[in-house]
């Protein structure tokens, strides 16, 4: 039975071993103050701060960014692990996707040729509209922004921090071989320990140069990165566009479904006589015909209903509210008009004049006005 074993280098393996041995006694020392150690120049300073900095934000900036495109952890752990094992990610459905389905299934269940079963499927058909644009947003986002920031983390930035680490070995070394010198005391140990340190002084200088040069070529990433913030922006600015689309348009549409305002027709004959001549017998067969579109009931009152005490009543001034349209046959009708209790009290309508016209008004269309706004007036 051949068994392959690993080719061990005995004299390698020694030697790599007192190496690791020389560092952990120098860092110690360092640690401890009572060594000195080799400092890195200011302008290498500087550079090697700003790529801690570069690094620390560009992971945040890429988490957040990734937080505001797939808000579920859990949705973003599955692809993380899907794009580490090389397999596609699986397609899910959105919020707004999910919330357009109920929508439309909700419309069909409440039927389609009633206005809010209407309403419901325009709507439900505007979320998938929102939730496809949603989904071409973080696709186009992850290409054009997290992506390219996430390979600079994982290829350059990585490749600084393990030449920061060599330097940093090649640093041990230097100050190993210093201190050495410093300790040796026969003329052969000087000598052998001279020989280490220039050694380790042209490593420690080679590597300095290598670690410095990709330094400085973080200015040039960041100039790349600026470049891919600018195509977020308008990918950004492109999404929220098609939503204002979508949501003008689904406006438009649930305007066409809206049911109509409801009316108020006060016919009456025609009035003989001057204009502003009081004449309240000549309206006694008018009527008031109230139309309510939401319980879709026609009511016709007859305004003999209404006895003569609401004459001696105090009148108030009063103001039909926007959405109550009123029309007249026979003339038009200011939108301010005075109104008495009915005799007895009516919880529904009050009993309303303006010049020769009279009639019952419902409440809900009315507006009580003060006096300083309306001015005295005499009913």
């Amino acid at each position: 039975m051949n068994i392959n074993l690993p080719n061990f280098n005995v004299k390698n393996l020694v030697k790599e071993a007192g190496s690791t041995l020389s560092r952990v006694v120098q860092l110690t020392e360092e640690k401890l103050g009572t060594t000195e150690r080799t400092e890195y120049d200011t302008e290498f300073q500087n550079l090697a701060e700003r790529a801690d900095v570069t690094k620390t934000w560009t992971e945040k900036i890429v988490r957040d960014t990734e937080s505001v495109l797939i808000p579920n952890p859990q949705n973003r752990v599955e692809d993380f692990i899907f794009e580490k094992i090389e397999k596609s990610k699986p397609q899910r459905l959105s919020n707004l996707e999910h919330l357009a389905l109920a929508m439309i299934e909700a419309g069909g269940d409440f039927g389609q040729d009633l206005p809010y079963g209407q309403a419901l499927i325009k709507v439900g058909q505007a979320e998938q509209k929102l939730g496809q644009c949603e989904r071409d947003f973080i696709a186009t986002s992850g290409i054009c922004f997290t992506q390219p920031l996430r390979k600079f983390l994982d290829g350059e930035m990585k490749t600084i921090t393990k030449e920061r680490g060599i330097l940093e070995t090649k640093r041990l070394d230097l100050d190993a071989c210093k201190n050495r010198v410093k300790k040796a005391r026969s003329m052969l140990g000087q000598q052998n320990a001279e020989r280490d340190l220039r050694v380790a002084q042209s490593e420690f200088d080679r590597q300095s140069e290598i670690t410095k040069l990709l330094l400085e070529g973080i200015s040039t990433s960041q100039a790349s990165h600026l470049r891919h913030l600018h195509a977020f922006v308008e990918t950004q600015v492109r999404y929220y566009k098609q939503c204002t689309d979508v949501m003008n348009n689904l406006q438009r549409e649930l305007a066409r479904l809206r049911p109509e305002k409801p009316r108020l027709r006060i016919n009456s004959e025609d009035v003989d006589g001057p204009p502003n001549t009081n004449h309240t017998n000549n309206l006694n067969n008018a009527d008031i015909d109230y139309d309510d579109s939401d319980v879709h009931e026609f009511k016709t009152i007859d305004i003999n209903s209404v006895t003569d005490n609401t004459k001696n009543t105090n009148p108030f001034a009063t103001q039909i509210l926007a959405d109550f349209d009123i029309e007249f046959d026979s003339s038009a009708i200011s939108t301010v008009i005075f109104v008495t209790e009915c005799s007895p009290i009516n919880a529904d309508y009050m009993y309303g004049k303006q010049g020769l016209l009279k009639g019952l008004v419902p409440r809900a269309f009315l507006e009580m006005l003060d006096d300083e706004s309306f001015g005295n007036s005499s009913y």
